[in-house]
């Protein structure tokens, strides 16, 4: 992490996460100690043992494709931008973990990269809006030659991979196109040949070469492989022939036997033997296979979609998950009363439950169809509450997952905001039309005991205090609004030009902090609603998430510009700087006991951060 002139950083932090929409992200490094994935702008670099992380960060927008070199002394990766703009590439030596140079000739995005056997080149494929491919010096870092990737015939070429035996040959694919290329360095010139495929019209979605470099296997989105012949470029065969497989075929790993292990749209990962790709063994995962990579030759790891890694011995074939995460934005974190052992996570779809010190999840509650927008542990620990955008309120027990109770229509527009009093008797939610509404909680039952109308826009975040008699509630109408919980009034409010996003009390309860989309963090007194003062939060977007220390002597932000920043709360300074998240970070929470910052943030990304010495 890069730390401020005057600022230290936070420690590095540790990453529940995988981008896992990217196509072979997941890579096994050949010392078989290290697997490699992107997540937003960052590549992730895990000590299959120990865990231990270590990151590559240096593009300036999510990263699209990863590739290792055969030897592992080098990465590559590249990286999406906007259109019209240069998309860079960017290539790392691994064991430094440093940035040795910045390739930059395509437009818009890079689809693919491949190093050639002996790492002499680095090859590259433009996106849609580019659609060439580049051939790169490695020594000098310079482009040798390129060439559009695909005849103006054929469609967009999205796949690319290198010969294993030959540094001049590699071959492209796509929508209708399969080509071999041939570098002829001296002329610096790259020659196209079509592979001829007979009557199948396919599109590729992933190729795997042979070690000897004599043919290819190629899977396709009408869930066949096609096998195709280096030397006359001819397809040699094809199949299953009868039950093709589901969604498409969408990463191949071949073994040293021969067998074929693929990987589907579906989720299935099936073992096939011999050239009529029989099916011996298959396993369900969730989520699309978008990534298959071999380790040691017992085992091979698995990456999908919905962010998850799986670990399949050959000889069981049995899936064990070994990694998971949020695929959506994550929209809340908080920590039970007086512990730091477990965080509560919530997402589109699910809350997870999370062990802090083995940083694995313990718990998924899931509710399909819907976006939970906050959730609160209660002060007894016998429930998780939170608010859904389908307008309920619903109680989980924390140990099962099980389903206590639910507030049926609790807010028109879904509900945005929830709190609850220490005495568990109540609780205090906001909803997207700007109601802020209080319920009793008893054994059995759940009474609406008043409705507070104040704000017009959606209600942001809500704090109780400590005596349960008062709240803070704000919303994005640039209205904060304090309480009185036990008449029903309202006591004071504060009126900024901004969209509020987040508040905190400080412990003693004599202040209030906010932060919003004005990027300014605003401190007011709770007596009479004043403004005590103003410090500029961020230099760059909203500030979205806050949370202070249980002495009230520092305070944590975070928000658009992706920083985690730690504030002496007298002074109003930053003391410390964290970067390391790719997407708006959304919540943040200090745990009990200060030993971690947790930050979530819209990439779907949860990063534990080490809490600073700052005495």
């Amino acid at each position: 992490l890069q730390a401020e002139e005057e600022n230290q950083s936070p420690g590095m932090p540790f990453i529940l996460s995988l981008a896992g929409h990217v196509p072979c992200g997941l890579i096994c490094h050949p010392d078989k100690q290290h697997v490699l994935y992107p997540l937003g702008c960052t590549v992730v670099i895990q000590e299959l043992d120990s865990k231990k992380q270590s990151f590559l960060h240096g593009h300036t927008n999510n990263v699209s494709c990863v590739v290792v070199s055969r030897n592992g002394a080098h990465v590559a990766s590249g990286q999406v931008t906007f259109m019209g703009f240069k998309a860079d590439i960017i290539l790392w030596d691994f064991q430094r973990k440093e940035l040795l140079s910045r390739l930059s000739l395509h437009k818009g995005r890079i689809e693919g990269l491949a190093f050639s056997p002996n790492s002499l080149y680095l090859v590259s494929l433009g996106g849609q809006d580019d659609g060439r491919v580049v051939v790169w010096h490695m020594d000098q870092a310079e482009a040798i030659c390129g060439a559009p990737a695909s005849a103006r015939s054929a469609g967009n070429t999205t796949v690319l991979v290198s010969s294993s035996s030959r540094d001049e040959l590699f071959v492209t694919a796509g929508r209708g196109t399969i080509r071999v290329w041939e570098l002829d360095v001296a002329n610096r010139k790259i020659h196209p040949t079509e592979c001829q495929t007979g009557q199948l019209k396919r599109v590729i979605t992933c190729i795997k070469m042979v070690d000897d470099g004599n043919y290819f296997c190629i899977g396709t989105s009408s869930g066949d492989v096609l096998k195709v012949n280096m030397k006359n470029k001819m397809m040699i065969d094809y199949g299953p022939k009868k039950e093709k497989f589901s969604l498409g075929v969408t990463a191949l790993l071949l073994l040293k036997t021969g067998d074929l292990i693929v990987g589907t749209g579906g989720g299935i990962v099936a073992l096939c033997k011999g050239s009529n790709y029989k099916l011996m063994k298959k396993v369900q995962v969730q989520g699309a296979v978008t990534s298959l990579t071999d380790r040691e030759g017992h085992q091979f790891f698995v990456g999908t979609n919905k962010s998850q890694i799986y670990r399949i011995n050959y000889t069981a074939f049995k899936e064990e998950l070994i990694a998971t995460c949020h695929n959506e934005a994550v929209h809340d974190i908080v920590f039970p009363l007086r512990t730091s052992d477990l965080f509560a996570t919530c997402s589109t779809n699910d809350i997870r439950v999370w062990h802090t010190a083995e940083n694995r999840e313990l718990l998924r509650i899931v509710v399909p169809n819907v976006t939970c927008h906050a959730i609160e542990f209660m002060r007894d620990g016998k429930s998780i509450i939170s608010g859904w955008d389908d307008g309920k309120i619903r109680a989980f027990l924390p140990e099962s997952g099980r389903l206590k109770y639910v507030i049926h229509q609790a807010h028109s527009l879904g509900v945005t905001a929830i709190a609850a009093t220490s005495d568990c008797k109540r609780i205090v939610s906001g909803g997207g039309e700007g109601q802020v509404r209080i319920w009793d909680i008893g054994e059995k039952t759940q009474k609406l005991r008043e409705v507070l109308k104040e704000h017009v826009s959606a209600v942001s975040c809500i704090k109780v205090k400590k005596d349960d008699r008062e709240c803070v509630t704000t919303s994005l109408d640039g209205s904060c609004i304090i309480w009185d919980i036990v008449r029903f009034v309202r006591k004071q409010m504060f009126l900024a030009h901004t969209l509020f996003k987040c508040v905190c009390y400080h412990p003693e309860e004599y202040q209030v902090i906010t932060g919003g989309k004005d990027r300014q963090i605003g401190y007011w007194e709770v007596f009479d609603g004043s403004a005590i003062r103003e410090v500029e939060g961020s230099a760059s977007g909203s500030i979205n998430g806050m949370d202070i220390t249980a002495d009230g002597a520092y305070f944590v932000t975070g928000g658009d510009d992706h920083l985690v920043k730690l504030w002496d709360y007298k002074e109003g300074a930053v003391t410390h700087l964290g970067v390391g998240h790719s997407g708006s970070i959304t919540r943040l929470k200090i745990c009990p006991g200060k030993k971690y910052i947790v930050s979530v943030s819209a990439d779907g990304a949860i990063l534990l951060w080490k809490y600073p010495d700052t005495h």
